[in-house]
């Protein structure tokens, strides 16, 4: 075991460090987390549409509310996140954040196509706005803001006076690069038009995306990056933040997908959402760590330590946050824990996959807040129906069933310190 962590942390650690600080990731992982507002406010509004407004007589005339709230949150998903990682990635630069921002959506919406079915020129069909159109967005974000960013540190822009306003001063340097980046992606959608590929869109789509959409879904790819996630915690990095760009990505058109097909009436398509992972798999935070502190309650007499760790860590995870039992027991390099840390998240997400895929409990189709207790996250993420009550029931028994794999580790590092006093003893 000291020589398989050794070697991890000469090979496996610098690179994933170099991979949790690289810009462009960076800028996407915080583009997705600036619109989290968005994304709530538009899963809530599909709460209420289908539980308080569908149930209570004369409450249906409210659904009208949910449905403007849900056409200007998740309906324009892949929009506001191009501008948010143009914003993020220009500003990593040290460059004008909202001018790349804005250009950024110009780009994108150059690249689409203007008609749909029998409407007419100049017609954008929603649905290269919502989730599914957020690979070609990100793609698009990030050149042309490399564009922008680019010409303008070359001080390829319109230069004015110091005496005007420093608001006016940004807006006339940005328009070189930003009628070059617009001029780039338009020669791009008609080269593609000429070639007879469709658009940008079409061809990431069906190319890139749906692939990658499809491989998400199966259970393998699944249960390999929930193990991964907690890989990169046990050498003491972040790997939430660090795999969130490719876990947003993946399964958060996944979500859209779920949450646009019951906000038609259909049945959701996914069993494999980005509030999957929170709801079933991260109960306390990355590898199930409110199930540790409840073994150590249960079985721990003699490890003061282990007793002080998880009463101070006990607030927090329950509401998903486990940093002080990662570095304070620690989990971090703890060779005992190596094992159950990396198996449990691995069993907890293939108990939710059969049980989602089986029918037994709704899928996940809400966006709900990550710090949800778990029982709770698991009700109001598939919709906070009578059926989710069964959701809620499973993330308790996922929260069991983590326990049970925890205990004989736990009481092994209990009888490690049973052995020492008996050789103080001696």
């Amino acid at each position: 075991m000291n020589s398989f962590i050794s070697f991890m942390e000469r090979r496996f650690v610098p690179i994933a460090a170099k991979i949790g600080a690289q810009r462009h990731l960076v800028a996407i992982r915080d583009g997705f987390v600036a619109i989290m507002p968005l994304i709530l406010a538009g899963s809530f509004a599909l709460v209420f549409k289908n539980t308080l407004f569908s149930w209570i007589p004369g409450l249906e005339v409210l659904k009208g509310i949910c449905d403007s709230v849900w056409w200007g949150t998740l309906a324009i998903m892949t929009l506001v996140v191009v501008f948010s990682v143009g914003y993020n990635l220009a500003k990593g630069y040290g460059e004008d954040g909202l001018a790349a921002g804005i250009i950024s959506v110009g780009a994108y919406i150059a690249t689409l196509p203007q008609s749909h079915g029998d409407a007419g020129w100049g017609y954008i069909h929603w649905g290269y706005l919502d989730a599914k159109g957020l690979f070609t967005g990100l793609i698009v974000a990030l050149i042309a803001t490399e564009i922008f960013v680019k010409l303008t540190k070359k001080k390829i822009i319109i230069k004015m006076p110091d005496s005007v306003p420093p608001a006016v001063g940004k807006a006339f340097a940005a328009v070189v690069p930003g009628v070059i980046a617009l001029t780039v992606f338009g020669i791009i959608t008609l080269l593609i038009s000429l070639a007879g590929w469709g658009s940008l869109y079409d061809m990431i789509y069906n190319g890139i995306q749906k692939p990658l959409q499809g491989f998400s879904q199966g259970v393998g790819s699944a249960m390999f990056l929930a193990v991964l996630i907690n890989l990169f915690w046990f050498f003491g990095l972040h790997g939430a933040n660090i795999l969130d760009p490719i876990m947003n990505a993946l399964y958060l058109p996944a979500l859209e997908a779920n949450a646009s097909a019951i906000q038609q009436g259909l049945a959701a398509p996914n069993a494999i959402t980005r509030v999957f992972f929170d709801t079933y798999v991260h109960l306390g935070g990355s590898g199930a760590t409110l199930a540790l502190i409840i073994a150590i309650f249960i079985v721990v007499r003699k490890r003061e330590e282990y007793k002080a760790v998880a009463k101070l860590s006990a607030p927090s995870g329950i509401f998903q946050i486990n940093e002080p039992i990662l570095f304070g027991l620690p989990i971090v390099l703890n060779p005992i824990l190596f094992i159950p840390f990396l198996i449990t998240p691995a069993v907890l997400t293939l108990v939710a996959y059969l049980a989602t895929v089986s029918g037994l409990i709704p899928p996940t189709y809400v966006a709900i807040p990550w710090i949800s207790p778990p029982g709770i996250g698991a009700f109001l993420a598939t919709g906070g129906s009578l059926r989710s009550v069964l959701a809620g029931l499973l993330a308790l028994i996922n929260l069991g069933i983590a326990t049970l794999i925890y205990l004989p580790f736990v009481s092994l590092a209990e009888r490690q310190v049973r052995g020492e006093d008996k050789k103080a003893k001696a």
